[in-house]
């Protein structure tokens, strides 16, 4: 009976000490798995963009889990920029809308190409990066899964970091004919969370978030500076801070555990102490 009630009460304290922590995660993953809402700055009215850049520096802002399109010619060089922080994993889909069919004399090929805040070019884990369209297809579809971002990382390597990335997408190898048709672009990116299996000790000062341009300001004696101006767009709950993630939680269910089964196994170990039957100092 003893050894009963040892173990009841054991369970017991395992399921209410687990439990509150069991729901933080869950809390914490439904947030995290909410895609960012679009924010104003990603056009004029509100909506989804409708143009692309032309480069680096001019690329059109889009939020995660909105689409944006443009239109353009062949041979152009469409940019997009967006935010991605650390644990997530984003996903860039691309769909091309390509000229008539008797417009054009030959296939197509189609790239996208994904750059960091760093502008260094990021390899895509899987994914259709790179296709050729038929000579009578009317799209074609590409896609980029990249690695998961990372809150820190070493000077040497190439790990995607948080900040603001690059897409860009334009037909390679093109002839003079086929160079100046008019098609249009449909991009989207989405990101899957990750969580504390791609956690690292360690975080960023601040996102690789380039300045996009300048502005000018005026200090008290009259001096005029210029300042960089950041990129806008940001996950609406701000940059994480690298530090937090739910490998704490996990750390502390197996804390608990381990003091449990301690408790458990002095309980099972210990004995009924010393027989009635024996007098002390036998």
């Amino acid at each position: 009976m003893h050894i009963r009630r040892v173990l009841t009460t054991t369970l017991f304290m395992l399921g209410v000490a687990a439990t509150p922590a069991l729901l933080g995660v869950t809390a914490s993953s439904a947030v995290a798995d909410s895609s960012p809402s679009p924010s104003a700055s990603a056009s004029g009215d509100g909506g989804a963009p409708t143009e692309a850049g032309t480069s680096f520096r001019t690329a059109t802002e889009i939020e995660q889990g909105r689409g944006a399109t443009a239109s353009g010619s062949s041979g152009d060089y469409l940019y997009w920029s967006f935010p991605a922080d650390a644990g997530q994993r984003p996903t860039v889909k691309a769909t091309v809308k390509l000229p008539e069919a008797s417009t054009r004399n030959a296939a197509e090929t189609w790239q996208i190409d994904v750059y960091d805040g760093l502008r260094r070019r990021q390899a895509c884990q899987y994914g259709a990066q790179t296709r050729t369209a038929a000579r009578d297809a009317a799209s074609v579809a590409l896609s980029c899964t990249l690695r998961t971002v990372r809150a820190w990382s070493e000077q040497w390597a190439d790990d995607p970091l948080p900040g603001t990335y690059y897409i860009r997408l334009t037909a390679t190898g093109l002839g003079a004919s086929e160079l100046g048709l008019p098609v249009s672009a449909e991009v989207k990116v989405d990101s899957k969370d990750i969580g504390g299996a791609a956690a690292v000790d360690g975080s960023l000062a601040k996102p690789l978030v380039p300045g996009i341009a300048t502005t000018a300001e005026k200090s008290d004696s009259g001096s005029t500076s210029s300042t960089a101006a950041l990129s806008s767009i940001e996950p609406d709950d701000g940059w994480a801070s690298g530090w937090w993630s739910d490998r704490w939680v996990w750390t502390a269910i197996g804390g608990i555990l381990a003091a449990l089964a301690g408790i458990g196994g002095y309980a099972l170990t210990r004995g009924s102490g010393r027989p009635s039957r024996i007098p002390p100092g036998a």
